[in-house]
């Protein structure tokens, strides 16, 4: 189990298969806010919290890396 606060800017954000999905600008409530940075589309974008499997020095997602981009929310 992991705890919101342990997730901080800048870490990177991985999918379950390894594939980077991005990197932590911030959270938002109960959303981690994406960096435009390395986004192919320059926008930032949303992934929920409870995506998240585990945090050590990156942040593992429940979804593979392609299944979360396709169901990331893009920022208004």
């Amino acid at each position: 189990m992991f705890k919101q606060s342990d997730i901080r800017e800048h870490m990177e954000v991985v999918g379950s298969d390894g594939q980077h999905v991005g990197t932590v600008d911030h959270l938002d409530g109960s959303s981690i806010k994406l960096t435009r940075g390395d986004s192919k589309d320059g926008k930032h974008h949303f992934i929920p919290s409870d995506w998240v499997e585990r945090v050590d020095q990156h942040v593992h997602l429940k979804k593979s890396g392609k299944d979360a981009k396709a169901q990331w929310k893009e920022a208004a």
